[in-house]
């Protein structure tokens, strides 16, 4: 009975202690993500690959019915059962208590401890300087100009707008190894990013991927428009190799996507990087200084599209819980876990990708 409890929660004082640690020594941050976890990834990623489906996924539907039958169970147990009150009181703690445990270890030792990493833009790009307006508005004519190119070069359809025919999976592994010849924390082993079953939430948080830390495993929206494929499974294989932070995810997707032999991952990856310069110029008041960028029609085609046509109509049926609602909990929720964990910019951090590019482009 001792063990039940004295077990979980001296490694569940352990992983604070961990985090604590890595919270105020990077060095064992960095060394951890460099030379313990790729292990522990490739090891735990290469099992739950082998799997046709969401492992993760399926793990957190366990538990939502855990709670949901859990709770009224227990009480009822705790009623009808006077003779065995206790025992069903300790089970029920002891459960609870493994549970916390799996979940502060799985966070701690597959997501936390990524997050006090000294940033890559001080690993590779030491001499950053502040960047200026010309610099982001000669960024964006460069963007346009290489999309407008691969615009013309890629499948389209009936509508004029670009449609994915690679083999993506194949592919995003391909460009990720290549980038992992200049940024070697992402070379190695590289399994199937998977799709979301129940993808329509995801769809109602606005959500293309998700990396899930207890399983190790990349996962996709397969519900959205696919063209975002090649940017967001390369962004989400970057959390396997613990590149936690989001704009950091978004920095190595953009590199990996736009480096592949691949005419349509090219397309994707400068694509995705205009819409957040993009939008970066609209937020700093300088979309009138790019005025002579012209983009073209294909261009106005493709970008910021995240979901088919007629989608919330088509499955209206399965809005349970409003939209809005589940929209706005979700963003409070990556908001406040980034900022927890050491970024002040919280959810901003996906949009501060335009900041590496600019170091990236002009050292």
């Amino acid at each position: 009975m001792k063990k039940r409890y004295s077990i979980p929660l001296i490694i569940i004082a352990i992983m604070v202690l961990i985090n604590v640690l890595a919270r105020f020594c990077h060095p064992f941050a960095d060394f951890y993500v460099n030379n313990i976890f790729p292990y522990i990834s490739t090891a735990v990623s290469f099992v739950t690959g082998l799997l046709p489906f969401s492992l993760g996924e399926m793990l957190t539907l366990g538990a939502v019915i855990v709670v949901i039958v859990g709770i009224p169970l227990f009480l009822l147990l705790l009623i009808f059962r006077k003779g065995k009150r206790r025992k069903t009181a300790a089970f029920a703690g002891a459960l609870t208590l493994w549970l916390l445990c799996y979940i502060t270890t799985t966070e701690t030792m597959n997501c936390f401890i990524m997050y006090q990493c000294t940033p890559l833009a001080e690993r590779y790009f030491p001499d950053a300087h502040g960047h200026t307006d010309e610099e982001i508005i000669s960024l964006h004519g460069m963007l346009v100009e290489k999309c407008n190119e691969l615009a013309k070069q890629v499948p389209r359809d009936e509508h004029n707008r670009f449609v994915l025919t690679c083999d993506f999976q194949t592919e995003a592994k391909k460009a990720m190894k290549r980038a992992g010849e200049t940024y070697s924390q992402l070379s190695g082993y590289y399994p199937d990013a998977k799709p979301i079953q129940f993808s329509f939430f995801m769809s109602q948080t606005y959500t293309t991927g998700i990396y899930l830390p207890y399983t190790i495993e990349a996962n996709y929206n397969d519900d959205m428009v696919k063209t975002n494929l090649p940017f967001t499974i390369c962004h989400e294989l970057s959390h396997l190799k613990g590149i936690i932070q989001e704009d950091e995810a978004n920095f190595l997707a953009y590199v990996a996507a736009t480096g592949s032999d691949n005419t349509e991952f090219r397309y994707a990856g400068y694509l995705e990087a205009l819409e957040y310069v993009d939008s970066a110029l609209w937020e700093n008041g300088l979309y009138d200084s790019a005025a002579g960028h012209e983009i073209s029609v294909e261009v106005q085609n493709d970008w910021y599209r995240f979901l088919p046509e007629n989608y919330w109509e088509e499955n209206a049926e399965k809005e349970i819980i409003p939209t809005e609602a589940v929209s706005e909990a979700t963003d409070t929720f990556l908001d406040t876990n980034i900022k927890m964990n050491g970024r002040e910019e919280g959810i901003r951090t996906y949009n501060l990708v335009v900041q590496l590019l600019l170091d990236y482009y002009y050292p």
